[in-house]
């Protein structure tokens, strides 16, 4: 069986469970395993995450292989900026005081 590994808030919708070792023929085979454990998860998996499979960074590949030997980590999406939001100013060194 392969050995699964959640990342980050995945672990938080699994029940704090963070390594699986499941039987998954394939990417789309382990997000139904997975939803079907964790039914939480079942919308993070839809949305999109990345899969490494044996160190190869994967992206809706759902039909990418997994071997029984395979360790798989799924790993959350990382949230961008938007457009127009608002940031904070650049932090800048203050002056050399006068001597």
């Amino acid at each position: 069986m392969a050995r699964v590994v959640l990342v980050g808030n995945l672990v938080q919708l699994a029940d704090g469970v963070a390594e699986f070792d499941l039987a998954a023929s394939s990417v789309k085979h382990l997000f139904e395993l997975l939803s079907e454990r964790h039914p939480a998860l079942s919308r993070h998996l839809e949305e999109g995450v990345a899969v490494a499979i044996d160190g190869q960074i994967y992206q809706d590949t759902l039909l990418e292989p997994i071997e029984p030997d395979s360790e798989v980590f799924v790993i959350p999406q990382i949230a961008g900026g938007a457009a127009g939001s608002a940031r904070p100013p650049l932090l800048r060194a203050a002056p050399p005081e006068p001597a």
